[in-house]
């Protein structure tokens, strides 16, 4: 299994910050870094050597107290490694309540349910302005759900909403049976791990993760017929054979995760924000060394290696892939949009347009401006939507529907 240089790695939202070297960890935080590198190194002397990318980024993510999102670490906000679009203005929350409710009003009632809540921003600011579509708050009934794999947000998100909601935001460990109502990931399936593939010698090779004694790095697995076989069909979907050396992504857990949401929606919305294109788009010439990469304190960076554990770890979305597993267990396409055309649609303009002319309002349209503009997440953020027993069309993708490019 020969080992391989890392290419270098296109970067998402938001951009390095300048200001050269990383931050250095905390002794404290470093030493749980390295307790994972000796646990990502059994897994390898099991497995012979080296493991997929895919095991690599599951444990460096989700391994029980080591792992990123298991760990006690601060990951978003100024004091993490990035910034979600709930954090960087209540804007975003309100345009997501106002499509819930739609959502909701369709069905007959019902409830929502968030997929990893971050620091709650969403479900305060969604909350609130639910609260003011009622004339009596108290009587507004919406109730919030989370599940939040994360012991460290989710109790940022207890401190926060605690006080104020109470009753009506309920923390759940499995997804409900037979729900009805709106479940929301927002920034969440860039984060289910991907496998990694390279063309090596005309023939698509599994990437692996291997140590060789100086730290961790890439290697290629031995060749695999039906790994290599998933590669094809991409190639024979696209109409083109990837060029030699070209690297990219797939998810393969992306299907389970869909029809696990789909079994446990009865009724109503499954909305889905990411940054992602569509799968014709993702796989173009200009994404050649694909589209994984690391956060780490507000610095985008291209190493995986680095300090396992202590980074966030993420890859662009597949909205190809996820409209037809919601379609092959059973959901309905609603629509596919930007976050701009999705926030405008659900009113963003007529908030702004209702701000006071002062400082606070300068601030508001500021924080609009990095929702909707193209350079920054208003175009790089998609927005798709899967319903089961919902009608009529909703409003947040009758702007601008770009599922025909699905």
């Amino acid at each position: 299994m020969p080992p391989l240089s890392p290419k270098p790695l296109p970067t998402r939202v938001p951009e390095p910050a300048p200001g050269g070297a990383l931050p250095a960890p905390s002794p404290e935080a470093l030493a749980r870094s390295e307790a994972l590198a000796a646990l990502l190194r059994e897994e390898m002397v099991r497995a012979g050597g080296a493991i997929s990318f895919s095991r690599y980024m599951e444990l460096c993510l989700y391994a029980p107290v080591l792992g990123y999102y298991s760990g006690g670490a601060a990951k978003l906000g100024a004091a993490g490694d990035f910034i979600t679009a709930p954090e960087v203005s209540t804007l975003f929350g309100r345009c997501v309540a106002r499509q819930a409710l739609e959502a909701l009003a369709a069905i007959g009632g019902g409830e929502v349910l968030e997929l990893g809540g971050g620091t709650g921003a969403l479900a305060e600011a969604a909350l609130a302005e639910a609260d003011l579509a009622t004339a009596d708050p108290a009587e507004s009934g919406l109730t919030w759900n989370m599940l939040e794999p994360s012991p460290e947000l989710r109790e940022r998100q207890q401190a926060r909403l605690g006080p104020r909601w109470g009753a009506r935001v309920r923390w759940l460990d499995t997804l409900p049976h037979e729900f009805r109502g709106v479940i929301i990931a927002n920034e969440v399936a860039d984060a289910l791990p991907v496998e990694r593939f390279t063309i090596h010698d005309g023939e698509p090779r599994r990437l692996g993760v291997r140590d060789d004694g100086a730290g961790f790095g890439w290697t290629l697995l031995p060749p695999e017929p039906a790994f290599a076989g998933v590669v094809h069909a991409l190639e024979i979907e696209l109409g083109r054979a990837f060029p030699e050396g070209y690297t990219g992504e797939f998810c393969p857990m992306l299907q389970a995760w869909v029809r696990s949401l789909a079994d446990s929606l009865a009724a109503g919305l499954l909305l889905v924000i990411d940054y992602g294109l569509p799968r014709r788009e993702l796989y173009a010439a200009e994404r050649s060394a694909g589209t994984l990469i690391c956060h780490y304190r507000h610095r985008a960076h291209d190493d995986p290696f680095l300090w396992p554990g202590l980074h966030d770890l993420s890859a662009w979305v597949d909205f190809t892939a996820m409209a037809e597993a919601g379609t092959a267990a059973g959901l309905t396409l609603e629509g596919y949009t930007t976050q701009a055309a999705f926030l405008s649609a659900n009113g963003l303009d007529r908030m702004l347009q209702g701000a006071a002319h002062d400082a606070a309002g300068i601030t508001l349209a500021q924080q609009a401006k990095r929702l909707l503009l193209p350079g920054e997440m208003g175009e790089r953020f998609r927005v798709l939507g899967l319903s089961r027993a919902l009608a009529p069309a909703l409003a947040g993708f009758g702007l601008l529907d770009l599922a025909n490019r699905l």
